[in-house]
């Protein structure tokens, strides 16, 4: 049975990784051929030194868009500040609702109309957040902004979003810079579709101080992140005023609102540099799932990420393998199968579990960017692949999957 998801935090994704440690070495999907997944695992264990280093426990959430930290923090907590009228104190301290959020937002944009769309504030079980539509009469666009923790002191070099590397990237641009006070920002210019089906652009700033602390901006040149047309050429924040949102120090004193949490100690070395490949994993999936899946238990290594989410109809296993450097296998992994106009290689499939679960299905979305990074989704009808099914078909359909594997938000992962 999955991990309780009212205990700790830490030692929840260190027993459901143990727990479900058999269901972690399965083929990405149903026919892969094992010359492919073979030199994968190879290829994975030769890049652990390269892996991209950072604090170790870093995992974003994602509702709407926004970059988010599940983790709370170790320092003390704040009397409220002016931040927010109703903050009101707390047997931890201070509490700021979601209309706090709200506020903070509007009062941080520039001259416009600013129509809220959801909000959390620091005394739910989900971190902070405050989206809505904010136009500044040259067309409508969505704006999300997450706080969170990073758990301990990190390195905010290394625990803030990296921008990718290589030539194909997905972004038209990133740039992560140190900021006077030792912070480091993230920005971002992107797009919500990496095939580009839609004119839709996700551009973004990420910023962790030295105490932790964690906001993310993400901003779109349409009214939602999805579903909704294009209203004008570009989101209405510039870079410059994403990076001076999400430096705002009243999001900083919301953000030590959040509870007490001590950052679980992790090996230095190759496993360290693993396990932050693998909290990065769970950070991007966290973000590209629909908000209506809760993620109840999750577990990982290098390369891997697997969780339980319950959509209130029954769990469901889901799991992600990241494997670089594939490009040579790709007429093998996929042969006839679908290219987008940039070289992404492109197959799905469904049909039965490979470990023998009653009733249980697996669907698969299967990609490989141009650059040979290989991105590979699945969900199943179960709590694990070996337990009897638990509802008739994944909560995900494979547009679905196809869509969270071909995210580039996974381009920022590995080397």
């Amino acid at each position: 049975m999955p991990a309780d998801p009212h205990g700790d935090p830490f030692e929840s994704r260190l027993s459901a990784a143990l727990h479900q440690a058999g269901d972690g070495f399965d083929s990405p999907r149903t026919g892969l051929a094992t010359a492919g997944a073979a030199r994968g695992r190879r290829m994975q264990l030769q890049r652990r030194a390269t892996i991209a280093g950072g604090a170790a426990g870093i995992a974003l959430v994602g509702v709407g868009g926004a970059l988010l930290v599940p983790w709370d923090d170790t320092s003390g907590v704040p009397k409220p500040s002016s931040v927010a009228a109703t903050a009101t104190a707390t047997g931890s301290g201070a509490s700021y609702s979601a209309d706090d959020m709200v506020r903070t937002l509007r009062k941080l944009l520039p001259e416009g109309k600013f129509t809220r769309t959801d909000a959390r504030g620091t005394d739910g079980k989900q971190p902070p957040l405050a989206v809505g539509v904010f136009d500044d009469g040259k067309g409508a666009g969505s704006i999300s902004v997450g706080l969170g923790r990073v758990p301990g002191r990190p390195d905010p070099s290394g625990a803030v979003m990296p921008c990718p590397t290589g030539g194909q990237t997905g972004l038209d641009s990133c740039r992560t810079e140190l900021l006077p006070d030792g912070s480091a920002v993230t920005v971002y210019q992107g797009y919500e579709y990496p095939d580009r089906r839609a004119d839709t652009k996700a551009w973004g700033a990420d910023l962790v101080t030295p105490a932790g602390q964690h906001v993310s901006v993400v901003e779109w040149n349409a009214a939602a992140e999805k579903g909704k047309p294009v209203t004008r050429p570009e989101p209405p924040l510039s870079t410059a005023r994403l990076k001076k949102l999400a430096a705002a120090s009243e999001w900083r004193r919301i953000i030590d609102a959040l509870p007490e949490e001590k950052a679980p100690a992790t090996p230095s070395g190759p496993q360290g540099e693993a396990d932050v490949q693998y909290q990065r994993m769970l950070a991007v999936l966290r973000m590209t799932l629909p908000a209506k899946l809760k993620i109840v238990s999750s577990g990982g290594q290098e390369g891997f990420v697997h969780v339980v989410v319950d959509d209130g109809k029954g769990l469901s296993y889901l799991q992600v393998n990241l494997q670089l450097h594939m490009s040579d296998a790709a007429g093998e992994l996929y042969g006839s199968g679908e290219t987008l106009p940039d070289g992404t290689r492109v197959t799905t499939s469904q049909g039965p579990g490979e470990k023998g679960g009653e009733g249980v299905v697996m669907w698969t979305a299967d990609t490989m960017r141009g650059d040979g990074r290989r991105v590979v989704i699945s969900a199943f009808n179960s709590s694990s692949q070996s337990a009897a099914a638990t509802r008739s078909a994944p909560p995900l359909t494979v547009a679905q999957l196809r869509e969270i594997a071909l995210s580039p938000h996974w381009d920022v992962l590995g080397g």
